[in-house]
């Protein structure tokens, strides 16, 4: 009898505890537990509603009572720290990368030669438009704008070799 039960009902009881508890594992194990009591209490069911919501009230119960237990509660604050150290880790380990491939980037800007570097620096570190460009190196206009895309040119060609940006 109770095997019949657990066969017709045990994919619908786990769904309903996996939306209580948000762990397949430990949804299974309440639908076990409540198993176990639909055993326990077989005899003392009096038909008043039908079985299935009487295994639905007793999985509802087993999953309210879990998330209420001491080991729920430490259990969650555990993956809380366990998550929050793993998402830091990854952000450490992605701001090491990100230098490393900061310093490959410096390292090839001061590989160009200086007339590029000069306008490269200026352009794009200190934000300079080519007319200001212009009157701190005193070149002309043009000749800013051929540096620069000159210099984007090699620093393309060099990030291409290196495989960083693209």
């Amino acid at each position: 009898m109770l095997e019949a039960v657990m066969i017709e009902h045990g994919d619908a009881l786990v769904r309903l505890a996996f939306h209580y508890v948000k762990n397949k594992e430990v949804a299974k194990d309440m639908v076990q537990n409540a198993f176990i009591k639909c055993y326990e209490k077989l005899d003392t069911f009096r038909y008043d509603s039908s079985l299935r919501t009487w295994l639905y009230r007793i999985t509802i119960n087993q999953c309210k009572d879990y998330l209420k237990s001491w080991h729920y509660k430490q259990v969650s604050v555990k993956e809380a720290m366990e998550q929050t150290l793993r998402s830091a880790q990854v952000s450490i380990e992605e701001n090491i990368i990100k230098g490393e491939e900061e310093e490959q980037f410096k390292q090839l800007i001061f590989s160009l030669p200086i007339k590029y570097r000069e306008v490269i620096y200026l352009y794009y570190y200190e934000s300079l438009s080519t007319p200001e460009i212009s009157q701190v190196t005193g070149l002309k206009e043009n000749t800013i704008k051929t540096r620069l895309r000159r210099a984007k040119a090699k620093l393309k060609v060099m990030f291409e070799e290196v495989g960083i940006y693209g």
